[in-house]
């Protein structure tokens, strides 16, 4: 029965892949409007490929330095399974994949979106979400596949000495794919949001503030770049992070599953244990699609509507995999089945909370962004003070809403609400399984989020391609809704990105066993006994590596740990702040040297912008990247194991509020300009749109740079420290 529910992962990745292209085929069958809207779509389309082929010339030149290191670990020093250098270009190779097919189903979409918009507010939306729906498809699609693909490869090749360190070697070799994912994804986000925030602030500040031109106003030199932005950074960038954040969580969740049965020598529950992430994820990714065709708007629809519509088709996903989990485990027959199942109905409640806290911290149609708005009647001070404090606020829900989701899926899946040691391998597979839960419904999750960025461009086509005013009314509810559904989902990503942490921190332990056992190292000593690695628990592992919060070294590891969020943002929110200062010199400068560009005689030099981000983002996007992986491996080298776990846990501690924070703060003060810009206030061009505009320009680095790049680089720092565990056991200076 096992190994035949196996084979619905592959199936459903097939099947995942296959709506996508069809979604695909059936928008680039669209209309793309007039010889003007397609030459507009054609611009940005170049554009957002050629920054994504500079991108990936850079990241292919240090995937190609890090596996040479890799090799030389596992081949050279053997500190290292000989599978990792291959699990680690296949993950990168696959994560990459899904933000280009995403980026350059969106760069097809926008103009088709803005001509359906001609028709009806609803064909401009099924369009735009169908579109969204082939980034969310192809991410869910591409990562089982490559999970199914590597499992296959593995079960038919790894012998070990017993079934059980078969297994364990099985999980742990292919957990480290998620390595892979996780360095492209964050060189896709950083990347991609220091080019798209310096085009928008550039375009912004010049065009706004300074010339009094509307956003996307053709005689604005920063626009095309500003759109080529959108693509590449929260479609492309998202896409990426969202893949890793999914693998990883499977995975995660498979190693824990093994070694908790394991240790038991209950072998036939451990290898039900490994499938039952991945089959309640391959069930999910079917379910996602009955979702997405239930996304429709009646004609005359309101904001509230268009935000109703994409609620019903993720809501319907949820609940239809509310049940068929309960079906899925109990076929697998797991122990304990009704208690693992209550863990993923945690994470999928647990990411509803989370999303609707975002929107409502978020969206123009609640009190907090309202408010926002209307402190700009005393200057853009007071915009900036609202903004900060509701940002600050708004960490309460999501962090409360995983804190008390971990409790529950750890005692659910544990069967023991006293959190005794006993039973602590059950417990945190149950919070792995819970963020499985969470992204059990990625594919019309991510579908809302990659909406965005299309309705965005939709309407930016159509105010440079002049549209009638009926039309932009249409793109301009499409745009707005957007905004909503890309806070919503980068809080999705946040919060799912601390429960999968959670997951990986427990896993490192599972793969220093198997690196002590690589090294031939068949026992270890726990409070003066000889203890079999193999069969040794979580606690044991914690007792010999003397990881708790009286050894200096963990706290010291702590305090860097917290101490990387603040650098990372800190470094990438200047990257934004000096790739924008070139933009907004060269934007003056065209409107200096060419008078006729404002009105309307001249053309602008589009491609000149778009070179600056290019250039700017691939200078600026390497630093932060590598500091990634070069602090938990010095960290590990300094401090050994109880620093790696100190430097882990105050990452994803103050890494996941920070990134709360930083999303929704931004989130608020775009959609407070947007608030005034429909208006409300004095309207367009009044003292409170300007002021509005001031605290967007500053929020945009915090919502699409610094503060989603957070939840890869906890993610990361975790895949760095589960790769590089032999060389934390073979090489420690303290």
């Amino acid at each position: 029965m096992q190994s035949n529910l196996f084979w619905l992962i592959p199936a459903a990745s097939l099947f995942a892949l296959g709506f996508a292209y069809w979604f695909f085929q059936r928008m680039v069958a669209c209309d793309e409007g007039t010889p003007l809207m397609r030459e507009i779509a054609q611009h940005v389309r170049e554009g957002a490929m050629a920054y994504l082929k500079q991108q990936y010339k850079v990241v292919a030149i240090v995937f190609a330095i890090m596996t040479l290191v890799f090799v030389w670990l596992a081949y050279g020093l053997h500190l290292q399974n000989k599978w990792v250098p291959f699990a680690f270009l296949t993950g990168g190779l696959f994560s990459g994949l899904a933000g280009f097919f995403g980026m350059k189903t969106a760069t097809y979409a926008s103009a088709r979106v803005a001509h359906a918009a001609h028709q009806s507010l609803d064909a401009g939306l099924r369009l735009a979400f169908r579109s969204g729906a082939v980034m969310g498809l192809v991410v869910v699609g591409l990562a089982l596949l490559d999970i199914s693909i590597w499992f296959i490869v593995l079960n038919k090749f790894v012998t070990a000495a017993s079934e059980s360190q078969r297994l364990m070697v099985i999980t742990t070799t292919m957990l480290t794919f998620g390595m892979g994912a996780s360095l492209q994804a964050l060189f896709a986000r950083v990347g991609g949001g220091i080019f798209t925030k310096a085009a928008d602030v550039g375009a912004d500040l010049v065009g706004k503030v300074e010339a009094g031109i509307p956003e996307d106003d053709p005689r604005n030199p920063a626009t095309i770049a500003d759109n080529v932005g959108d693509n590449v950074g929260d479609v492309a960038g998202m896409g990426a992070d969202l893949y890793e954040s999914y693998v990883g969580s499977i995975l995660a969740t498979a190693a824990l599953g093994a070694a908790a049965f394991t240790q038991a020598g209950q072998n036939e529950n451990a290898f039900k244990a490994i499938l039952a992430p991945m089959v309640v994820a391959a069930i999910g990714t079917l379910l996602s699609i009955i979702g997405i065709f239930a996304v429709y708007v009646k004609k005359g629809a309101s904001q509230k509507d268009l935000l109703n519509a994409l609620g019903r088709g993720v809501n319907l996903s949820s609940l239809l995999i509310f049940f068929a989990s309960f079906f899925i485990l109990k076929a697998l027959d797991l122990p304990n089945y009704t208690g693992i199942w209550g863990a993923i109905v945690v994470g999928l409640i647990t990411g509803i909370v989370i999303g609707k806290a975002t929107e409502y911290f978020t969206s123009q149609e609640y009190k907090p962004t309202r408010n926002i708005a209307e402190s700009a009647a005393t200057g853009p001070a007071t915009v900036i003070i609202s903004g900060l404090g509701t940002g600050m606020l708004s960490t309460v829900v999501p962090v409360t809403a995983v804190v008390v989701g971990t409790t529950l899926a750890y005692c659910f899946a544990a069967g023991d609400w006293h959190f005794s040691s006993d039973n602590i391998g059950m417990g945190l597979y149950g919070i792995g399984i819970a963020a499985v839960g969470m992204l059990s419904t990625l594919g019309i999750t991510l579908a809302t989020d990659a909406y965005g960025p299309i309705a965005d461009n939709a309407g930016g086509n159509a105010e440079m391609a002049g549209l009638p005013p009926e039309v932009r009314r249409r793109t301009d509810a499409l745009d707005s809704l957007g905004n909503t559904t890309a806070a919503t989902g980068k809080g999705f990503a946040i919060g799912s990105a601390a429960l999968t942490a959670l997951a990986l921190l427990a896993s490192y332990v599972e793969e220093l066993k198997m690196a002590m056992l690589h090294a031939g190292q068949t026992t270890m000593e726990v409070a003066n006994v000889e203890v079999p690695i193999i069969s040794a628990t979580l606690t044991q592992f914690m007792t010999h590596f003397e990881v708790h919060l009286l050894n200096p070294k963990v706290i010291l590891g702590v305090f860097v740990g917290s101490m990387m969020s603040f650098v990372f943002c800190g470094l990438t929110i200047n990257a934004v702040g000096r790739a924008a200062q070139s933009m907004v010199e060269e934007v003056r400068r065209q409107f200096k040297e060419k008078p006729g560009i404002l009105k309307g005689e001249d053309k602008p030099d589009y491609a000149r912008c778009v070179a600056i981000s290019t250039v700017g983002a691939q200078r600026e996007m390497i630093l932060p990247s590598m500091l990634a992986v070069l602090v938990p491996i010095g960290v590990g080298l300094i401090f050994g194991v109880p620093g790696v776990f100190g430097l882990l846990s105050g990452g994803l501690a103050t890494g996941f509020v920070l990134a709360v924070f930083m999303a929704n703060s931004g989130g608020a003060w775009d959609n407070a300009k947007k608030y005034v810009e429909e208006g409300h206030l004095g309207g367009k061009g009044s003292p409170a749109h300007k002021a509005t505009v001031i605290g967007d320009t500053i929020g945009d680095p915090f919502k699409d740079t610094a503060g989603p790049s957070l939840n890869i680089l906890i993610k990361l720092m975790s895949m760095v420290s589960i790769v590089t565990a032999g060389v934390n056991i073979a090489f420690t200076l303290f």
